[in-house]
C-alpha cells in the first residue's frame, strides 16, 4: 500500500530509495513494482543489511511493515540513525519493546506515525464528530463487538500471527485498531481491564467434527483439502504463489498452515471490560469465526444513544465470502423523548471504507490536505495507548485478575502522556 501510493500518487513529492526484506524472493518481487528508468532498479537489501541500507541510502523516513514482534527493533534503529518512521499497527506487542520505543523517541526526538486507517473512514469520523459535539450528551458506556469471518478470521490462525510471541495475539494485533478507535472517540485512555479469552473453534476437535480427520500440517499436500472449506490454495493465486509458495525455499515460511493445529497459541474468542480515565466503561467482544464480518457498537449518553453497524461481509458459504455493499453501514441516533432516526452516513471511494486514500494523503502530502480538525494523526503515544488495553487484557486472561494499566507501566518504568 505504501509503496504503490508513493509511486502512483505522490511521486512528485517522495521517492523510494530502497526496499528491505528478510526473504530475497519477496524482495525481488517488490522491486519489480518500483520503476527506476535508466538505472538497474531500486536498491534492495536483505534484513541483515538494514544498517548498511541506512548508511548508504540515507532515507528521511523508514516504513516498517514487518511482523509485529520486529517493529520495535526497526523503529529504534531508524530513530538512532536520524530517521522518522511510518509504522503499521500495532506499534509493538509487549511492555519491554514499548519501553525501548518510548526511551528511544525521548532520546532522539524522532517521530513515528502509526497508521490507524480506521480513524480516517468517513463513517468513523462522523461518529467522532457526533460524540465531540455533545449530540448524546456525556458518553457513559460503550458496547463494542467486532466479528471476523471464517475467511479473514481463519487466516490469522495459519500465519505467523498464530503465536503470541509474534503478534501479541488478536487482542494486540487486531484489536489495537478497535481500542485506538475507542481512545480517539472518547478522548480518554484506559485505566483498568478485566478480560477472558479462549480458543474454542480453531482446534483439532473442530477438524474432527467437520470430517477432516487425517488432515495434513498445511493446505499444500493435505489429503483432505478438497473437502475443507478452510483450504488456502497458494498455487491458485498469482500473488500468493509468487510471494509465498515460490519463496519458501528462502526461509521455510509456510503461509498455509492448518488452522486447526494443536500448537496454535492465540485465542479466537475474547471479551474485555475496560474502564477509562474519563469514567466511561466499555464492554468489548472479538470473535474470529463469525458467519459474517463487521462491527456493532453502541454509545450510551446522558441525552441518548448512538448505534453504529457496518456489515463488511454478508456471510461465508463453503469457504467463499459474500461481500456487502456500501449501504451496509448504518448509524442510528436515538435521543431521549424522540423516536430513533437514521443518520446519513458519508461515503468515499477507496479501501477500508474510503479511509486509506485520506490517511495516505495526510501522510505523504499534508500541505495538500485541509487542516485535520479531528486529530487523526497517531504518534508513539497514541500507538502505545492502543496496545496497552490488549496487553492488559492478555495479562488479565493469564492471571484471572483485574489489571491496572498505570501500575503495569510504573513497574516497567514507562512514562506516557495520558
Amino acid at each position: 500500500m505504501f509503496r504503490d501510493s508513493v509511486i502512483e500518487d505522490y511521486a512528485d513529492k517522495h521517492k523510494i530509495v530502497a526496499l528491505c526484506d528478510s526473504n530475497a524472493r519477496r524482495l525481488g518481487e517488490a522491486a519489480k513494482a518500483v520503476p527506476k528508468p535508466g538505472t538497474n532498479g531500486v536498491a534492495t537489501y536483505l534484513a541483515s543489511d538494514f544498517d548498511r541500507l541506512i548508511a548508504e541510502q540515507k532515507p528521511d523516513t523508514v516504513v516498517v511493515a514487518t511482523p509485529d514482534f520486529l517493529h520495535a527493533d526497526y523503529i529504534v534503529r531508524a530513530f538512532e540513525a536520524g530517521c522518522d518512521v511510518i509504522c503499521e499497527k500495532p506499534l509493538t506487542i509487549d511492555l519491554s519493546r514499548l519501553k525501548q520505543i518510548v526511551d528511544a523517541q525521548r532520546r532522539t526526538g524522532r517521530k513515528v506515525t502509526v497508521t490507524f486507517n480506521y480513524r480516517y473512514s468517513p463513517a468513523r469520523t462522523q461518529i467522532k464528530e457526533l460524540i465531540a459535539s455533545g449530540t448524546i450528551g456525556t458518553v457513559t458506556a460503550v458496547d463494542f463487538r467486532w466479528h471476523l469471518d471464517r475467511v479473514h478470521g481463519a487466516d490469522y490462525f495459519r500465519r505467523w500471527h498464530r503465536q503470541k510471541e509474534n503478534s501479541g495475539g488478536l487482542l494486540v494485533h487486531k484489536s489495537t485498531h478497535h481500542f485506538d478507535l475507542l481512545n480517539w472517540w472518547l478522548g480518554s485512555v484506559p485505566t483498568e481491564v478485566l478480560a477472558s479469552g479462549k480458543r474454542v473453534f480453531y482446534r483439532p476437535e473442530t477438524a474432527v467434527e467437520l470430517g477432516l480427520a487425517g488432515r495434513g500440517p498445511r493446505c499444500t499436500g493435505c489429503p483432505v483439502a478438497a473437502r475443507c472449506d478452510f483450504e488456502l490454495d497458494l498455487s491458485a493465486d498469482e500473488n500468493l504463489r509468487a510471494l509465498y509458495l515460490e519463496a519458501e525455499g528462502e526461509d521455510g515460511y509456510f503461509r498455509d498452515r492448518c488452522v486447526f493445529d494443536e500448537e496454535i497459541g492465540i485465542e479466537d474468542t475474547m471479551q474485555a471490560h475496560i474502564r477509562y480515565a474519563s469514567g466511561v466503561t466499555a464492554n468489548y467482544t472479538l470473535t474470529a469465526y463469525s458467519p459474517w464480518e463487521g462491527l456493532e457498537i453502541k454509545f450510551q449518553g446522558t441525552k441518548g444513544d448512538i448505534t453504529h453497524r457496518h456489515v463488511e461481509v454478508h456471510g461465508v458459504f463453503g469457504g467463499k465470502r459474500a461481500h456487502a455493499d456500501e449501504d451496509a453501514i448504518t448509524t442510528e441516533l436515538h435521543l431521549a423523548g424522540e423516536p430513533p432516526r437514521l443518520v446519513q452516513v458519508p461515503k468515499a471511494k477507496g479501501d477500508h471504507g474510503g479511509a486509506d486514500p485520506v490517511m495516505l494523503g495526510y501522510i505523504f502530502d499534508p500541505e495538500g490536505m485541509e487542516p485535520d480538525r479531528y486529530g487523526r494523526a497517531s504518534d508513539h503515544v497514541a500507538g502505545a495507548w492502543s496496545i496497552l488495553t490488549g496487553i492488559a487484557a492478555n495479562a488479565s486472561i493469564e492471571t484471572g485478575s483485574l489489571v491496572n494499566i498505570q501500575s503495569m507501566l510504573r513497574a516497567r518504568g514507562i512514562h506516557l502522556k495520558g
